[in-house]
């Protein structure tokens, strides 16, 4: 599903050497950020001119952050294909179980506190006023642990990722703008790692701290505060890119809130369809979240029309219909291939579908929609995927990312070239 809201009073191309570009990547749990993925392939293969990997400033929000990181440094969708769905990289291997891992420092820190509590508890039992023994109960809360799984390891595995072949953990040294967004679990207010004063956060950190949902995940201490996932304050944070004076703004947002009178309609069984309520508390919270989510998002990006109104906004979602996306389990990695190509087919259907709307506005920005890509209706995220390349050193694959680097460049310069004319 696509959300296009046009821009009234475009920028003239001859202003400018080339557009600039940002891309707002939301949060949506691992099997979120393997649907973003996918639609970010599908992107990247159906336009011609746009190159994940070099626009000009990202955000990223929980499991978006993942992938921002990772295109911000050069690492490009087929490259993560290969390391999250395909997993014949040459580069990063994925263990889904770091994602998994019980938090049990946070257990035995949170567990160390209770004796103390029991023996205050029985002494307001027995020696207190009886409307005073339930004012125990509160503070028995203070030995659950914030959170179930262990996120340090997921840190690890970014701060890998980032500082080798070329790549950086630092916001500092990249050519490009990437901003994170956390929310300071004691004030509510959101954090803009990569912005001014922020910027010195380790970018893996920084992830680690945007993708802390409340339960699952710990708060994450820096600099004396502890931050949680970014999603809290705004599904996307767009508005951290449309302040900064982008023309284009792509936006990819995994949390729809599932339609199922629409799912049933065609149903003639005569048998009542199945219910939400029947899947229990998991899918009535799922489905809250969900509406939640989208409905401050529709109302976000409405307000931006009027507000920025040289500025064109594509966000690509989930059909709300889709009960596929919505049944799997949020932390299934067994389903992250299924996902991943769901996206793929669901971003190339709605390029085609509204092509005619989205040709003057992408040309506007120097891109073209690749004919070849959506005329093939049967294409699968595996046709795009070239063969696995050779085993590289880390200076072959240092080599081989300044090429891409050049060769980017070039391109670059003869659209530019190709515009003025």
């Amino acid at each position: 599903m696509l959300s296009l809201h046009s821009a009234r009073q475009r920028s003239r191309p001859s202003r400018r050497q080339a557009a600039r570009i940002g891309l707002a990547i939301a949060g949506g749990g691992p099997i979120g950020g393997m649907y973003e993925l996918g639609a970010l392939r599908a992107l990247d293969e159906a336009l011609d001119g746009f190159d994940p990997t070099a626009v000009d400033c990202y955000v990223g929000v929980s499991s978006g952050a993942f992938l921002a990181a990772g295109l911000a440094n050069g690492l490009g969708t087929e490259a993560m294909c290969r390391i999250f769905i395909t997993g014949d990289s040459d580069d990063v291997r994925f263990r889904p179980e770091i994602f998994l891992r019980p938090a049990l420092f946070e257990y035995l820190r949170r567990a160390a506190a209770l004796p103390r509590l029991t023996i205050q508890w029985w002494q307001g039992l027995l020696l207190g006023p009886r409307d005073a023994r339930w004012d125990m109960i509160p503070r028995i809360g203070g030995v659950l642990p914030t959170g179930l799984f262990d996120n340090r390891e997921l840190e690890r595995f970014l701060r890998g990722v980032l500082t080798r072949r070329g790549r950086s953990n630092d916001f500092r040294e990249l050519q490009r703008k990437l901003y994170v967004v956390a929310v300071d679990l004691d004030s509510g207010d959101p954090v803009l790692f990569g912005g001014d004063g922020w910027d010195d956060v380790p970018i893996s950190v920084a992830v680690q701290a945007s993708a802390a949902l409340p339960g699952l995940y710990p708060p994450v201490e820096i600099r004396g505060r502890h931050f949680v996932d970014g999603a809290l304050r705004r599904t996307m944070h767009a508005s951290v890119l449309l302040e900064r004076g982008i023309d284009l703004l792509l936006g990819v947002n995994p949390l729809v809130p599932f339609n199922n009178t629409l799912h049933n309609s065609d149903l003639a069984t005569g048998t009542d369809p199945r219910r939400l309520a029947e899947g229990g508390l998991p899918a009535v919270l799922s489905q809250t979240f969900r509406t939640l989510l989208q409905s401050r998002m529709q109302v976000g990006m409405a307000k931006y029309a009027g507000q920025y109104p040289d500025i064109d906004q594509l966000v690509f979602e989930p059909d709300e219909a889709d009960g596929e996306l919505f049944f799997t389990n949020a932390f299934s990695f067994s389903s992250r291939r299924r996902v991943c190509e769901l996206a793929y087919r669901n971003t190339l259907a709605d390029l085609r579908r509204r092509a005619g709307e989205l040709r003057p506005v992408l040309a506007a920005h120097g891109i073209d929609l690749r004919d070849e890509i959506l005329a093939d209706e049967h294409r699968t995220l595996l046709d795009g995927l070239r063969p696995p390349p050779p085993r590289s050193t880390e200076t072959t694959a240092r080599l081989r990312r300044a090429l891409d680097d050049t060769e980017r460049l070039i391109t670059n310069r003869r659209r530019a070239g190709s515009r003025r004319s």
